[in-house]
């Protein structure tokens, strides 16, 4: 029975020792790609050292590093916060943790986030300069950010008012336009009217006018026509009537 237990012992030390060596190849392998650039099949082979032992930190580390090198930010961060809580690991390895954390998210924009990882990394190593230097340039970025967020927002308040006033002027050049339309209307109707009521009473002082029947225009032309000629012999008369005068002898 103690044989076949010392036995299993040997067996496991031994598969130990494999899976140590196997670790150890693809961690070497993963830095020789990470250092010629090659992130691709670096990521590959950290990734096989983890899944070899998954409390592999050395490989943990490098796998986050090397998504950060390969400009995969988002995922350098997951990485990274995956193993911040390691408590098996010295203050200043978590010191270099939460500084690369800080570096992911600030490369991806959340520089909020980034300045609490720094923040993390000083708790763990207050000596840390480069830390300090990341954390106040973090800080600055922030400030500039909400100071071009405060801009923004006061320009498109003051686009907003001046977009209100524009359409307050609008409506009241509508307004008044619309007013003006109705006046002008208003004034072409009401000519319209005079010119119909004009128009109206012409005709009525036409039909007002006396009429004649055609029998008393003819008795009355025939009227005229006789007073033209009795004129007309009045004066005729005149003309061949004689005239007499005294003639006295010249001696």
């Amino acid at each position: 029975m103690i044989k076949i237990i010392l036995n299993i012992l040997i067996i496991l030390i031994i598969s130990t020792n494999v899976f140590s060596q196997q670790e150890r190849k693809y961690i070497r392998s993963g830095n020789k790609y990470y250092k010629a650039q090659k992130y691709d099949k670096a990521e590959i082979d950290y990734k096989k050292a983890i899944n070899k032992n998954n409390k592999n930190y050395k490989a943990q580390f490098n796998l986050g590093d090397n998504y950060y090198r390969n400009q995969k930010f988002e995922e350098a961060a997951k990485q990274f916060k995956s193993i911040a809580n390691n408590s098996n690991i010295s203050k200043i390895d978590k010191a270099k943790i939460y500084h690369n954390l800080g570096n992911s998210l600030l490369q991806a924009k959340k520089i909020k986030e980034s300045i609490n990882a720094y923040k993390q990394a000083l708790i763990n190593n207050p000596n840390d300069k480069e830390t300090k230097y990341n954390l106040a340039y973090a800080q600055y970025l922030l400030k500039k950010q909400k100071q071009q967020n405060k801009n923004k927002q006061n320009k498109n308040n003051k686009n907003n008012k001046n977009k209100k006033q524009q359409n307050k002027d609008k409506k009241n050049k509508d307004k008044e336009k619309q007013q003006q339309n109705k006046q002008n209307k208003n004034n072409k109707d009401k000519k319209n009217k005079d010119k119909k009521q004009q128009q109206q009473q012409q005709q009525q002082q036409q039909q007002n006018k006396p009429k004649i029947s055609k029998k008393q225009a003819d008795k009355m032309l025939k009227a005229l026509q006789k007073e033209e000629k009795n004129t007309q012999k009045k004066v005729k008369a005149k003309k061949t009537k004689a005239v007499k005068v005294k003639i006295e002898k010249d001696w």
